[in-house]
């Protein structure tokens, strides 16, 4: 066929649309042309861009080019992309004829005494290197492949370029990327390089450019990411991002940073540090950073491998993006930890033609794959029974549905629908699982199929999940989704946090070694997840003989005349409904305080504009309410399209619609011209601001170091000529106090009555910043003996100051533990002096409280006097490790009550620094850094 004379024209592509349109907004739908917007004047969303596509190709027998389900946004471009088209194969069986090899010769091992992501590809790269970790499929064939030794060895090149850029230690690494090998070199380059992977998701609506550019500001800003990688395609958009406070330095491609000839660098992180920041979808609000340590994820991957029976033999298949946790670490994380091959293709691929996912599964004889409902609910709609011929999906075992609400009939269709290709009902795998545990939290064992219960409706409104009789037609239908990964646990709580019986409904709270131990940076949002050892998971449900049934989120349930109410079945059965677009509906409530209950809300989503028409769906809707809720709607909103906010992963952002419902915006729309003018204007106004900022801190930082010097010479001077201990404190501590006042840095201490007057002590407080002498010299009203490391004895001048002092130096790790620097130390507490320590020994630049070394603790014990803990908060944002650009900001000191030694032994020392130690943490502000 010459692809310049398409089989059908212009206006066979026009009368498709048209008929599409028709059918979706009957009675009056808007009148299409070839240069109309399918989505702002059409209200074809993705789901229905997918099915116009497929007419379009049936009718002209050919494959549309890659890439025009994202790109064509009218007719016309429809049209032209025809012209680029190729004939379709009459029978795809000939092509499945042949299935690809992915086995390996080589025995492959999983490593079970890996304690990072970092050691996981390091054993595999080194045992085998050549073995095909992933397969990157576009349009049904094999683009590009990438072994264990090609993934170390791109990351490795990746982490240099990072570093040469002046990427610290803990720095959050964005990777705004589509599905390609470059996001897994970046992936692991930033974990080599020491820093903490983003992932996020490009672009992809034009109509929503705005918002979404918006939103992951919020994320880089709530990281402080300084490096966005990005692709050549995004690489111009991404360049109007910007921070409030300009802490993203670099937006480059993953082929920049390889250029780098910076030599090859491994970071080796501990088991404790972060893997990743998973952000959530934002869903019921703003998208929250998920901590995820290593330890957190390997123990999730370890789980779920057990509970599904994972080995190397299996072959994963994956279109899910990977920004999502289901796809980042359930598909390509799980696969490189068991060795099993991962064959990858990108989401868009799937959208536009979903029997791709089925004919992957048959070529590679893929076990494994993993989808939300909606995508099962795709492939039963969008593939058909010619395009099913020649599949063989014998040999999938798990086909997990997760990360939305399961519906029970979607199950049963597609098992039922597949079953003539080998495809088991027994495959069918309903799961649990959420960010805040990595992943996976239940699954139902393999092999067994789903369980569907059914329960009374008016009981359930009233939290009692209580079996319905066979005959009872208004019963309510949840699938089960097993019970809890080996090691973790799961409980139902009621309103005043009591444990629930078996069939009661309440809060789903969890707890387990891969549960996250908060947000990044967002105390308040943390302190709602974590209720003592357990974490709120946000999700309502129930458990019937130790398996999990959820029933809905918590932010969604609306309290109407006693009674809960779930908004997702009236949102599903208005979508059937004529003149509604599917999918676009939102239900919510919003307070009502003359009743302390809530007004019931449905917002709407409609092409029809004919006034009667509007009135009948109005008056259909809310009786539709009344016949599945029990109550009436206290307004129906019938709204444009697009005005329903949803998630990337397509969830409806109820929360989020709620606001502009309530703030009056609901349905207003920009041209995709003005929303980048809009972007364009903020970055140039946050850089603007961002700049002066900038200007300022210089400016300051200046000063601080001039008045440092000013008042640093003539002060060693005085201490160092004088050479009187207690002389050269007080001389120290003005010479401090006056420099905070000069450069304005306040110095908040309390507590002082806890510290002995004149009597000997010894004194031990955290330590985060050079700043920290400075501050206690200025906070401490009476003379201290500084402990010191050995090492500053080779430094002419701060030997000399501190010699001044009185200091003591010891040797950081071959003495200050033992017994016999104790007791020199503690024998100099005897004749009335009082010591100073910094127990952790050093500072590093991650906040977090370290291990406390026992050389002060005994040497308390020995001289039996008391220890008095010292909290130093602030110093780490003022001074941080690893920079001589000091920040203003305030320091606080807080003086702990006396703690007494009670014994002089080895466990005396250990309960004393246990203490001291333990108060400190609880006012320091910072994670404990030992666990």
């Amino acid at each position: 066929m010459n692809p310049s004379r398409p089989a059908i024209d212009a206006a066979e592509v026009l009368g498709i649309v048209r008929t599409l349109v028709g059918e979706l907004r009957p009675g009056n739908p808007p009148e299409a042309g070839l240069d109309s917007h399918l989505e702002r004047d059409l209200g074809l969303d993705s789901l229905a861009r997918v099915e116009l596509l497929a007419r379009i190709e049936r009718a002209a027998h050919t494959r549309l080019p890659e890439g025009t389900l994202a790109a064509a946004e009218t007719p016309r471009q429809l049209f032209a992309a025809l012209r680029a088209a190729r004939p379709e194969a009459s029978s795809s069986a000939p092509e499945l004829a042949d299935t690809a090899d992915t086995a390996d010769t080589e025995h492959i091992e999983a490593p079970a005494g890996a304690s990072t992501l970092v050691d996981v590809l390091l054993w595999h790269a080194e045992r085998s290197p050549e073995h095909v970790h992933i397969r990157l499929l576009h349009d049904d064939a094999e683009v590009g492949t990438l072994t264990h030794r090609e993934l170390l060895q791109g990351a490795q090149r990746i982490a240099a370029g990072l570093r040469q850029r002046g990427l610290a230690a803990g720095d959050a690494v964005a990777i705004m990327l589509p599905t390609s090998l470059e996001f897994f070199t970046s992936f692991f380059g930033a974990l080599l390089a020491g820093g903490v992977p983003v992932p996020m998701y490009p672009p992809t609506r034009p109509s929503q450019l705005e918002d979404h550019l918006r939103r992951q500001s919020g994320i880089l800003e709530s990281c402080h990411a300084p490096v966005l990688i990005t692709d050549e395609q995004v690489q111009p958009v991404a360049r109007l991002i910007s921070t409030p406070s300009g802490s993203l330095r670099h937006s480059v491609t993953a082929r920049e940073l390889a250029a780098s000839t910076a030599a090859p660098t491994i970071a080796t992180p501990r088991p404790d540090e972060l893997a990743l920041l998973q952000y959530t979808s934002g869903s019921t609000g703003n998208p929250k950073g998920v901590m995820l340590t290593h330890a957190n994820v390997l123990a999730n991957i370890r789980a779920w491998s057990r509970s599904v029976a994972i080995t190397a033999a299996d072959v994963t298949v994956s279109w899910l993006p990977l920004y999502h946790d289901m796809g980042l670490i359930a598909a390509w994380l799980g696969s490189l930890y068991n060795g099993c091959p991962l064959v990858l293709m990108s989401p868009l691929d799937f959208l536009s033609r979903p029997v791709r996912w089925l004919r992957a599964l048959h070529r590679y004889r893929g076990t494994l794959s993993a989808a939300p409902n909606f995508a099962y609910e795709l492939v039963l709609k969008h593939v058909e029974e010619q395009e099913l011929a020649g599949l063989d999906l014998s040999r999938w075992r798990i086909a997990a549905n997760g990360a939305e609400p399961v519906n029970p009939d979607t199950l049963e269709h597609f098992a039922a629908r597949l079953a003539p290709w080998g495809l088991h009902r027994e495959t069918m795998t309903p799961a649990y699982g959420l960010a805040e545990n990595a992943v996976g939290l239940a699954v139902p064992p393999p092999g067994r199929g789903p369980r569907i219960d059914r329960v009374v409706r008016e009981a359930f409104f009233r939290t009692e999940a209580r079996h319905a009789a066979a005959e009872d037609a208004s019963a309510i239908r949840f699938v089960g989704c097993g019970r809890p990964l080996p090691d973790h646990e799961l409980r139902i709580v009621g309103p005043n946090g009591d444990e629930l019986p078996d069939r009661r409904v309440g809060r789903i709270e969890f707890r387990g070694p891969s549960a996250t131990a908060g947000y990044l940076n967002n105390p308040e949002e943390t302190r709602k997840l974590i209720h003592g050892k357990w974490l709120d998971t946000g999700d309502l449900g129930y458990l019937a003989e130790g398996e999990l049934f959820v029933t809905g989120r918590v932010k969604d349930m609306i309290i109407r005349g006693g009674r809960n109410l779930y908004p997702y079945e009236l949102e599903d059965a208005i979508g059937e409904m004529a003149g509604v677009r599917r999918g676009c509906v939102a239900v919510f409530g919003v307070a009502n305080p003359a009743t302390a209950s809530e007004r019931l809300v449905a917002v709407v989503e409609t092409r029809t504009t004919d006034d009667a028409e509007r009135r009948r769906l109005e008056h259909d809707v809310g009786n539709l309410a009344v016949d599945l809720l029990g109550v009436p709607l206290d307004e129906v909103v019938l709204a444009p399209p697009h005005s329903v906010l949803k998630t990337s992963s397509g969830k409806i952002r109820r929360a989020a619609t709620r606001e502009l419902y309530q703030s009056g915006v609901l349905g207003r729309q920009h041209s995709v011209r003005v929303q980048v003018l809009h972007l364009a204007v903020t970055a140039a106004t946050r850089k603007a601001v961002q700049g002066l900022r900038r200007a300022l801190a210089t400016l300051w930082a200046v000063w601080a170091w001039t008045a440092l010097v000013l008042l640093a010479v003539p002060t060693w001077i005085a201490v160092a000529t004088l050479n009187r201990p207690a002389l050269g404190w007080q001389i120290g501590r003005h010479a401090a106090r006056l420099l905070a006042t000069l450069i304005g840095i306040r110095i908040d201490v309390s507590g002082r009555e806890n510290l002995p007057a004149s009597a000997p002590c010894i004194v031990v407080a955290n330590h985060a910043s050079y700043l920290d002498g400075l501050i206690a010299a200025a906070a401490l009203p009476r003379p201290f003996v500084f402990v010191a490391k050995r090492e500053l004895l080779d430094n002419a001048i701060a030997r000399r100051f501190l010699q001044g002092l009185g200091t003591e130096f010891i040797e950081r790790f071959a003495v200050q533990d033992s017994a016999d620097a104790a007791r020199r130390l503690a024998e100099r507490a005897r004749l009335g002096s009082a010591l100073f320590y910094f127990p952790e020994g050093t500072f590093v630049r991650r906040p977090g409280l370290q291990e406390f070394r026992l050389g002060a603790f005994l040497a308390a014990c020995e001289a039996d006097l008391p220890v008095v803990p010292v909290t130093i908060r602030g110093t780490r944002a003022v001074l941080p490790d690893e920079t001589w650009r000091p920040r203003r900001g305030s320091v606080s000191v807080t003086i702990g009550r006396p703690l007494l030694p009670q014994g002089k032994d080895w466990n005396a020392a250990l309960a004393l620094r246990d203490a001291a130690r333990r108060d400190i943490l609880e006012r320091c502000g910072e994670p404990d850094a030992t666990l």
